[in-house]
């Protein structure tokens, strides 16, 4: 007779030995309950507690919230690639080495279906800032041993995850000490602008110039997808985050007919540029402990020149440079996760007290 395991029981590549915990949470938040897009209020946290937290009750540690990327959802960190662990999975195993830093890690969920929140306050799509920064931060500080200043409180992710971590701890100094972007969305536009062409000759030819006639069929052809799907998803999300006026109304950046930019909203969309944002948020980041900045030589949205755009504000605003780690690797935009490990050790490293 066959034996049985569980799941947790079974090695690599099917299981993993947890040295550390991660657990299930979900936070009912008031910040989003009533959102404009009618997308659920209650969501799911994941929250990492390194190797000996439960064995040393009196120590506090430093925390960081990993922000996803366009489209993620939180469960998605469980997903398996072919001969990888899990991004959970790799940051235990760093984080169980000899000699590792430990922190707390807080896994966010900002879905929205749209496909994200740009982690801003937006009329359009919810108040994704306050539900991270005053919901999230105060339920974690609640319930795990976290060091509560900002000096020990981090945050960090890839793609609009970075952008999130870029402009979160310029916004809100007093929650945040440091962060680490992965290829995040700045210089808009060099990332952003070469989807409005494509985007305006979509609508004209499929959609007979109308954004409601491209969402019915998007949302109608259940994972099928078509070549233009991804600029014009991406177009609108931002444009609902960046551009939406007070009672939610999107407002786009270019004549859907030509493409041409419309200067006025274009000029809304820069006000939330990264790169632009630095020079009115200096003190904030000089303030910061610890910036990680890096992205794939042959990123796909050209967000390794935006890395080197914010990196290079950085340096003219005067932000210590022994503060800054700054790298251009190969890779391109899509399956580069395992650069959270390192740079979430890291950025713990630099969070901890005395560092």
């Amino acid at each position: 007779m066959a034996a049985t395991v569980t799941g947790m029981d079974l090695p690599p590549p099917w299981g993993h030995a947890w040295r550390g915990r991660l657990d299930d949470l979900v936070i009912d938040s008031e910040a989003l309950t009533s959102n404009p897009l009618g997308d659920p209020h209650r969501r799911p946290l994941l929250v990492y507690t390194p190797p000996g937290y439960d064995d040393e009750p009196d120590r506090r540690y430093p925390t960081i919230y990993v922000l996803q990327g366009l489209t993620g959802q939180v469960d998605m960190w469980r997903g398996r690639k072919a001969f990888s662990p899990t991004t959970p999975e790799a940051i235990d195993r760093r984080f169980s080495a000899a000699e590792s830093p430990a922190a707390i890690i807080v896994f966010v969920d900002a879905w929205t279906s749209l496909g994200g929140s740009q982690f801003v306050d937006s009329a359009a799509t919810g108040r994704y800032h306050t539900y991270l920064c005053d919901e999230i931060v105060p339920f974690v500080d609640r319930r795990y041993r976290t060091l509560t200043d900002a000096a020990h409180r981090g945050v960090a992710g890839k793609s609009s995850g970075g952008y999130g971590a870029m402009i979160t701890p310029m916004l809100r100094p007093d929650l945040f000490g440091g962060l680490v972007t992965h290829a995040g969305d700045a210089l808009f536009e060099v990332c952003y602008a070469p989807d409005f062409r494509e985007a305006a000759r979509a609508l004209r030819d499929h959609y007979e110039g109308s954004y409601d006639r491209f969402w019915d069929d998007f949302r109608s052809r259940r994972g099928r997808s078509r070549s233009t799907d991804g600029a014009l998803l991406n177009v609108w999300c931002m444009a609902a985050c960046y551009s939406a006026d007070a009672d939610g109304t999107v407002r786009l950046p270019f004549d859907i007919r030509t493409g041409r930019d419309v200067p006025e909203i274009w000029e809304r969309w820069l006000a939330w540029d990264p790169v632009r944002m630095a020079a009115e948020r200096a003190d904030a980041l000089r303030g910061l402990r610890a910036i990680w900045i890096d992205a794939g030589r042959s990123d796909d949205f050209y967000l390794d020149l935006g890395a080197i755009a914010f990196r290079d504000a950085l340096l003219e605003l005067g932000v210590d440079d022994d503060r800054v780690r700054f790298e251009l690797f190969d890779g391109t935009h899509s399956g580069i996760d395992w650069r959270y490990p390192d740079a979430l050790a890291w950025l713990a490293e630099l969070l901890a007290p005395g560092s």
